[in-house]
This record gives C-alpha cells, sequence and structure tokens, in this order.
C-alpha cells in the first residue's frame, strides 16, 4: 500500500466514519473491521526501523544507544537490509559548517545520514549502493527533493574522500562499534577512542 493509500483511508475514516470505505479492494462495512486493518498495517514491515537514540560526546561525535535497521521495500532489491549496532559512532550528516545555515548536520535526513556513515565505515556495500540507500531513505523521511538532489550529488561527488578514508583509518586499527560508554559528559571521541572500549 503506498502512503497516499493510507491518507486516503484515513481521510475517509475521519470525514465519514461509520460508513463503508476501502484499501487494498477489501470493504470495511464496520470500525471494529478497521481498526483491525489499521493494526494490522501498523504492525507490519517498514524500510525503516528502530527510534534513533543517541548520546553525545563533547566534540560533536554521537553513539548509538538502540540499534537500527533499514530494509529496500522491492522484494528483489539488489540493495541489502542494514542493521546499524548500538555502540556505532557517526557524526550525523557531514556537512561543510559553512552549508549548515542550509542544511544543519541533524535534519530531517539525520536517520538516513546515520545510515549511510556506516554502510561508509563497514564498506560491505559498494558506494554506489551505500548512496543509492541515502537517497531512498531521504525520499522515505520526506526530505524536501530539492534537498536529497543536492545532498545525494554531495556524496556522488565527493563521498570518495571519505570511502577512501574510512578505509585507511580501519586498516591503521580504528574501530567505530563502542563495547563501553562515557559517563563523563566532557568526553571527547577524539580520548575516548584512545581508550579500551570496543
Amino acid at each position: 500500500m503506498q502512503r497516499r493509500d493510507v491518507l486516503q483511508v484515513l481521510t475517509g475514516a475521519a470525514l465519514w466514519p461509520g460508513k463503508v470505505w476501502a484499501a487494498q479492494g477489501e470493504s470495511y462495512a464496520d470500525q471494529e473491521a478497521a481498526d483491525r486493518w489499521m493494526r494490522n498495517w501498523m504492525n507490519g514491515p517498514k524500510s525503516s526501523t528502530g527510534v534513533l537514540s543517541v548520546e553525545r560526546f563533547a566534540d560533536r561525535y554521537y553513539y548509538l544507544v538502540k540499534k537500527i535497521k533499514w530494509s529496500p521495500d522491492e522484494p528483489n532489491s539488489p540493495l541489502p537490509s542494514v542493521t546499524v549496532p548500538v555502540g556505532f559512532v557517526t557524526d550525523f550528516a557531514s556537512i561543510p559548517q559553512i552549508a549548515w545555515s542550509l542544511f544543519p548536520p541533524d535534519g530531517r535526513y539525520t536517520y538516513p545520514a546515520v545510515m549511510h556513515d556506516y554502510l561508509y565505515w563497514e564498506q560491505q556495500t559498494t558506494r554506489a549502493q551505500a548512496d543509492e540507500i541515502f537517497r531512498l531513505m531521504m525520499r522515505e523521511f520526506s526530505v524536501a527533493a530539492p534537498a536529497i538532489a543536492t545532498i545525494y550529488a554531495g556524496v556522488r561527488a565527493g563521498g570518495g574522500v571519505a570511502w577512501e578514508g574510512n578505509a585507511r583509518l580501519k586498516e591503521s586499527g580504528e574501530q567505530r562499534i563502542l563495547r563501553v560508554f562515557p559517563d563523563d559528559p566532557k568526553t571527547t571521541w577524539s580520548m575516548w577512542k584512545t581508550r579500551d572500549v570496543f
């Protein structure tokens, strides 16, 4: 069912309570059946799951305290499902500070940006697949089309530097998935990653 179909169903329920209304080719003559359909839809599979729950280091880095997931809508998609584990360290959207007035690091695209950071760190997809997942997730999160186009063009044009930089950091032994979290609010990521916390 498409998002617009759900809105039509919800609008119909609000405007004509107790009337017969349809969704996915099924007619519901009573509120109980409509409620049952809504519960099934709400508990059905979603592309993105898990509320973005993070804690912050003192130097604008964050780590997940709950895992998040994404799966492609298409059953035969070449794109994989992705799970970002608890403890993954991210800086949200890696947008140059000069552009923060237009694209703050923690905009509507933050959840997709965390997923993108993880894909760029793990490198278990191609870079193009990681960027495509980011683009699809921004659409799912209702990021405005011009913003999606601008951000996507930016990662396609400049993301290679981050991709290669991450590969070098991993080779040198850097890790990004914490086992131990700090409890001092003055702790920086640059300080914490030098400890035995992975």
